[in-house]
């Protein structure tokens, strides 16, 4: 295994962009598993199924390919929903789980962003962080970028949506999202993305000396 962050935290805490400036920073490459469950949730309402049917949600997560996480409707507010809903069943995350692992421990080292890679995909990982902000804050930063899709939302719907994932990911018996014993917090409710993104590389960059 070549050198690996590993970056968890809850919905809109901005984990995704810094996991991405970090990539370019450091010339590795970058998977976004949240993706993964998104298109495995648009692939089950595609199909007319139940999110909450654990064998067809893994029938859907096997037959899942990596082109599937550049559709548009993955970043969707819908895709979000069905994506925290078919994560809670074991089959779903035992069906990704090679693929996540595999990206984990490619020679040349790797990225990840999601919210259990730092205690289940890849618990070795030199790199771990843990990004979070306040739902107030996160809710925020979903509401306007939902609304710059062009989705029609108000904030209070999507501060409801942000509580009950935190409490769906948080509470689910496999591989709920948590912050690993060794991951160092980042609380980016204050910060810019240059200030969350600086204080991120300084994370990295101890690591990298130790």
């Amino acid at each position: 295994m070549g050198f690996v962050i590993a970056v968890d935290g809850p919905a809109a805490s901005g984990k995704g962009t810094i996991a991405s400036r970090l990539a370019a920073a450091y010339g590795l490459p970058m998977l976004d598993t949240g993706l993964l469950y998104r298109a495995v949730g648009v692939r089950i309402l595609a199909a007319g199924g139940d999110l909450d049917d654990p064998a067809f949600a893994e029938d859907q997560a096997r037959g899942l390919t990596l082109a599937e996480l550049e559709k548009p409707e993955v970043r969707t507010r819908a895709a979000g929903e069905a994506a925290s809903r078919c994560a809670v069943h074991p089959g779903v995350r035992k069906a990704l789980f090679d693929l996540q692992r595999a990206f984990a421990t490619q020679a040349g080292g790797a990225v990840i962003d999601g919210r259990d890679i730092g205690t289940v995909i890849a618990p070795e990982a030199p790199a771990k962080l843990y990004v979070t902000a306040s739902p107030e804050v996160r809710a925020d930063r979903r509401w306007k970028q939902l609304v710059g899709q062009g989705e029609s939302v108000t904030f209070d719907e999507i501060l409801a949506d942000i509580r009950k994932r935190d409490e769906r990911d948080g509470g689910r018996k496999d591989a709920p999202m948590t912050q690993a014993a060794d991951a160092v917090l980042l609380d980016t409710s204050e910060m810019s993305i240059e200030q969350a993104f600086d204080a991120a590389r300084r994370i990295v960059e101890d690591a990298r000396a130790r």
